[in-house]
């Protein structure tokens, strides 16, 4: 699951615009548009959510489910150590 607060926090730290990411996932320009608009857990086709999620993990981004280890919890992003 990824939230739309995620999703844009995830093209911030890879300086990533939504066209870019569009390209890298395979997704078009206006559903990544309707994602970050969403409110909440991004809900869509589960296809589109899986190569949304293989682009963000594939450049570099790890993303923090409620109860990943974290130091205070919640849902979040990070970069992935290299």
């Amino acid at each position: 699951m990824i939230s739309a607060p995620q999703l844009r926090a995830a093209r911030a730290l890879l300086g990533m615009d939504q066209r870019d990411l569009a390209k890298a996932s395979g997704l078009s320009l206006p559903t990544i548009q309707r994602m970050e608009g969403s409110d909440g857990v991004i809900r869509g086709h589960v296809e589109s959510l899986m190569k949304l999620i293989a682009a963000l993990d594939a450049a570099g981004v790890e993303l923090l489910g409620d109860g990943a280890v974290s130091e205070r919890g919640g849902r979040g992003v990070r970069l992935k150590p290299r």
